[in-house]
């Protein structure tokens, strides 16, 4: 388990990580979301030591990344995966790190096969893809097996059969009781991976719940419906606290539940072909939540932009 407790860090006048307190449990995966600049990166830097906070604490297991007397066996970390001397091999890396802790020769070729670099385990590091560093640096990770993962960004660079497979790894360690703390900007890939999430924002805590409970907390009381009678409907459903549109061969109805709809529909005779809760995705309900906590903001596009570079 990871706890942070009151967890600060300053950069001079610049507050990045800001009064943190969570905690990230065994037997699930937990994503570490939030806009660029949230601090998340130096919150994991924070929990593996390579940062002093400011002010606050924060423990793997019970005690400090550095008072760990076998650190790798606790902690297995993925925050930057081109941090390997690129004129050494796969297997040289790996087999430097088993050395470090007296992991056995059979374990490096293990983690080699787990993450698909049988086939260049002995090229130099320095003429792999993006995408074979990733799987280098998660091979690092699980090298001493360890009880804890903190990976940052881990299917940067991966195709699709690879962020399937991290998935399925993830989950499968997960299910093993181990503990899983994993960053990503992707939000489609952290609705499958994670059960719980934690977002940050300019360095504070926003949320730290299940992902049901986010996206259930983010969606609104919108149904779409479909009838025969669908302006009847809406006519009959008028109020002042619900609103009604038409949204192609139906309407969609703000202000009442499905059961609420599907009960006046049988009260008034009224068939229905649809009755369909509207739900937020992971995306929205992070978009939403963050809106005002991003530090940069992408401009939108105008009918001027058309005209930029035309000669």
């Amino acid at each position: 388990m990871i706890e942070a407790r009151g967890l600060t860090k300053k950069y001079g006048d610049k507050v990045a990580v800001s009064d943190l307190t969570f905690s990230v449990r065994p037997g699930m995966v937990t994503g570490f979301l939030g806009p660029n600049g949230a601090g998340k990166s130096t919150t994991m830097r924070l929990i593996l030591g390579l940062d002093a906070p400011t002010s606050g604490s924060v423990t793997i297991d019970g005690a400090p990344y550095a008072e760990h007397p076998k650190p790798l066996k606790v902690v297995g970390s993925l925050l930057e995966a081109r941090a390997v001397h690129t004129s050494r091999s796969a297997y040289n890396h790996l087999r430097a790190l088993a050395a470090t802790h007296g992991i056995g020769i059979g374990r490096v070729h293990e983690v080699i096969e787990m993450v698909g670099l049988a086939e260049v385990a002995r090229k130099r590091v320095g003429g792999f893809s993006l995408g074979m560093g990733q799987r280098l640096g998660i091979a690092s990770a699980l090298l001493a097996d360890p009880s804890t993962l903190i990976l940052d960004e881990p299917v940067n660079g991966l195709d699709p059969d690879g962020i399937r497979w991290i998935r399925d790894l993830l989950k499968s360690l997960a299910a093993e009781g181990r503990t899983v703390f994993v960053s990503s900007h992707l939000m489609s890939e952290m609705a499958l991976t994670a059960e719980h999430v934690i977002v940050v924002g300019r360095g504070r805590l926003m949320a730290d719940m299940p992902v049901a409970d986010l996206i259930a907390q983010a969606s609104t009381k919108v149904v779409t419906v479909r009838s025969p009678q669908s302006a009847e409907l809406a006519a009959r459903l008028a109020a002042p606290d619900v609103t009604t549109r038409v949204v192609g061969a139906g309407i969609e109805v703000t202000g009442l539940t499905a059961a609420q709809i599907g009960d006046a529909a049988r009260d008034l005779g009224i068939a229905l072909h649809e009755l369909t809760p509207k739900q937020a995705s992971l995306e929205e309900a992070f978009m939403e939540m963050t809106r005002d906590e991003v530090e940069f903001h992408t401009p939108s596009a105008t009918a001027d932009d058309s005209t930029v570079g035309a000669a």
